[in-house]
This record gives structure tokens, sequence and C-alpha cells, in this order.
């Protein structure tokens, strides 16, 4: 992107004034309305030039590009919380649950992309909050979206944390590598354009598969070598015995987790240069996700049994589990730096709504780009030394979040936005029975989910199971 003084209009016009000036104090004049004309057209061609080359910067996304920033931004924590899910919920709820919530999120994300199409000025689900609830709506969700996506930053920074202790063997303290790893974050998340990150995106989802590949290998390889084989894997199709209903809810809400791409939708959307496009998107990447997810899943499940852990690279035993998060390491930082440039992106929008600035192509505009992407990024490292234990923070951002985002918005969209005519109508009956029960999912998503979040967090303060928060301690 070409950088631009934010103020290279005012010297041009300041020089042009100083020579039209010059002439005309020759003749006794010190200015007229014709220069002063000429100053304003000047500027209004400025102003009119960078708008012109701001939105051709941020109008490049085709759907396959827009398929590998939702793929960047939702296949990476996700597919490493899937495993520990199934050793909770066994492996017939866990199969069953990934592949139905996989399918309620490719519909709510369909919903999502209607409503962007039915209102093209929607640029972030903030601005379909206006729509939904005025004001309030607009202020509601636009907290929720910038919490959100600050502590999913937050959650890859834990998950970098945890990454290099294990590389190094705990070799220094935890709190330094949480500190490295927002300064990584915090780097790949200044390039302001989508369609910048998403040539990182090939890399992403290189790195995401050969980790999880790595750790499917290593896990099944150590399964057959031990006594009694993979028949002594302990294993079940079942939920796990004396299952308690908040380690039951944890589970779920972190399956929820996976399929929080939705969030990011409009975001991306905004950027297409065919925006209808996005239903190939959404059932390529849906798809993929479902694949992905069911089959990391159940196969590790099925090699560590109910040992295993979260996040899953763990299990993979000390060397593999190295290697394994040596090669996860672009997506921890890829993945978790495009949250951070889409939350940025939503408040320096605000901030210079009717301003060019907007566009981050002038001076002033990289300056409060590059402090406001700063104070996010230290706002995440906070959250990830608070709450230092990845599945109960993947599950509060599921509960208190991705519960709105993936299920009961977009069913209040198609009621509010998209829905002709009334609910009972015999053309409106069967999706109006469907987006009601993905409210009620979402709802009851919401409630639990946090109840069980907040109750396990305590359990395990009180059992003393986890470090303390900004300790040096390993994770």
């Amino acid at each position: 992107m070409a950088a631009y003084n934010d103020h290279s209009i005012t010297p041009a016009v300041a020089g042009d004034r100083d020579h039209k000036s010059s002439g005309s104090l020759d003749q006794g004049k010190t200015s007229t309305p014709d220069t002063q004309s000429q100053i304003k057209d000047d500027m209004v061609g400025e102003i009119a030039t960078l708008e012109a080359q701001g939105n051709a910067h941020f109008n490049r996304l085709g759907w396959k590009r827009l398929t590998v920033v939702l793929l960047v931004e939702a296949i990476a924590l996700g597919a490493l919380s899937v495993p520990s899910a199934f050793a909770a919920l066994g492996m017939v709820a866990g199969v069953i649950l990934t592949v139905g919530i996989g399918f309620v999120a490719i519909y709510t994300s369909y919903v999502v992309g209607q409503v962007k199409l039915a209102y093209p000025d929607i640029a972030h689900y903030a601005d379909a909050g206006r729509l939904m609830m005025g004001r309030f709506g607009y202020e509601l969700i636009g907290a929720m979206f910038a919490l959100e996506l600050t502590f999913l930053v937050g959650s890859h920074c834990l998950t970098g944390t945890i990454a290099f202790l294990n590389l190094t063997n705990n070799g220094t303290c935890s709190v330094v590598f949480g500190i490295v790893s927002a300064i990584i974050l915090l780097f790949l998340a200044l390039p302001p354009s989508f369609a910048d990150v998403a040539i990182l995106g090939y890399i992403d989802f290189v790195s995401i598969m050969l980790a999880i590949g790595i750790t499917i290998i290593a896990t099944g390889v150590v399964a057959g070598q031990s006594v009694g084989g993979m028949a002594a894997v302990n294993w079940s199709a079942w939920p796990k015995e004396n299952l308690t209903f908040a380690e039951a809810f944890i589970a779920i809400t972190n399956i929820v987790f996976a399929y929080s791409f939705a969030v990011c939708q409009f975001s991306f959307m905004d950027e297409m240069h065919t925006p209808k496009d996005f239903v190939k998107s959404i059932w390529a990447l849906g798809l993929l996700e479902i694949f992905i997810y069911t089959l990391t899943g159940a196969l590790i499940y099925a090699f560590v049994g109910q040992d295993v852990s979260s996040p899953a690279l763990l299990s993979a035993g000390n060397l593999m589990a190295k290697i394994a998060f040596g090669v996860a390491l672009p997506v921890i930082f890829i993945s978790g730096s495009i949250n951070g440039t889409v939350v940025a992106r939503y408040i320096h929008g605000r901030i210079y709504k009717d301003s060019v600035v907007r566009f981050i192509n002038t001076k002033k505009g990289w300056i409060t780009w590059v402090a406001l992407v700063s104070f996010i990024t230290i706002i995440a490292w906070v959250i990830a030394e608070a709450i230092p234990f990845f599945s109960d923070l993947l599950s509060i951002m599921s509960a208190l979040f991705i519960s709105g985002f993936t299920f009961y918005f977009p069913a209040m969209m198609w009621f509010m936005l998209i829905k002709k005519g009334k609910w009972y109508a015999k053309e409106n009956l069967f999706l109006s029975i469907v987006n009601a029960i993905v409210f009620v999912i979402g709802i009851v998503v919401l409630v639990a989910g946090t109840y069980a979040a907040i109750v396990d967090i305590m359990n395990q303060y009180k059992d003393g199971t986890v470090r303390g928060a900004f300790t040096c301690a390993p994770i």
C-alpha cells in the first residue's frame, strides 16, 4: 500500500498559493476568489484520490481468498480443543455434535451473508445490531464483537506461550514467552487489508494440517506400540463416568468455539469485489471444518483415550509434541493476528468514519493504526495471563460471545431483517421453526456455558490444578 503523508495535500496547496500570491503581489493584490476556489478544488481532488485508492485497496477479495481468510480465522485453536471434548462426551455424542453444530454454523453464516447482500452498507457485525435494535444494538454488539476478538487474540497468545514452553522444556519464565507471543501477534496484525493477510493464509492452513497430521500419526504409533495395542486404549463410545454438568458443557462449548467464523464474516465480505459469491466460501469452509474436526477429534481420542490433553498437540509425546508445536507456530500466530486486525479495523473505522484516515493510507492513519493494534495486543496479553487455562478460556468465549454471533443473532436477523411476511405463513413456517431452534441453542449455550466455565475455573483454583495469574510457573 502506498503510504501518504497526512499533510501531503497542504504542501502542494501551499506551494500553489505562494506561487499565485507572488504573481498577484506584483499587481498589488493579496488574494483572489479564483485562487481560493482553485485551492479548494485541489484539496477536494486530493481527498477524492485518497478515497478512490483506499476503496480500491480494500475491495480485492474474491470468494477463494475469502475462504482462505475464513480458514485462517477458523481452523486453528478449534481443532486443538476438539479431542478433549470427545474425551468428555464420548465418541458417539462427540461426532454427532461436531457434525450437527457444523451444519448449523453453515446455515447461520448463510443468513449473515444474506443480510450483507440485502444491506450492503453493513461493514461489521455491530452495523447489523443497529438495524435490529437501533443505537443500543449497535453499541452492545459492537462491544461484544471487540471483546470476542480481543479474547481470541489472547487465546492465541496463551497457546503461543504453551508452545514456546514446550519447545524449550520450560526454558524461561512463562510471562516472558507470553510477551514474545504478544509481540509476534502485534507485528503480524499490522497489515490492515484482509487481501494481504490471505497470502499468509496458505502458510497457515499447511501449518495446522501438518501439526494435526503429526499429532494423529504420533499418537497412533504410540497406541500401537503400547501393551495391548490400540485395543487397550481407554476410549468409549459414551460419556465418561461421573461426568459433571460443568465438564459436559465445557466440552460442548469447545466444539462451538471451533465454528466461530461467522463473527468476522461481515468484515471479510465488506472487502469482496463480488459479495454474492460468499455462498461458495461458507460451504467450502464449513464442510472442510466438519471433516477436519470430526477426523481429528475421533482419531486422537481413539489413540489416546481419556488422558487426551488440551490443546491436543500435547498428547503426541515429548519429542513429537515439540515437532508438532514447531510446525504449528505459523497457525498459532497468523490465525491469532487476523482477529486483532479485524477488531482494529472496526474500532479505527468508527473513530475515522468520515475521514480518509480510515483507509490507513496517510501518516496519521498509520500512526493511529499501529497504536490501536498495540493497545489491543496488550489487552489480549493481559487476558492470556489472567486466564491461563486453555479449555476454560475457549469455553468463556464460546458462552459469552460465539453463542450470539453463531446462533441467536443470525436467528434474530432472519426474523427481523430477512423474513418477508408473517412467520407462520406457509412459505416461512419451516425456516421460522429452524431459526427458533437455533435461537434457543444460542441462549442455552450462553447461560449454561457461562455457568459451567465459572464453576470449572473455581474448581481448578480450589484443587490447585492450574498456576496463578501473571506468574513464571509453567502452564
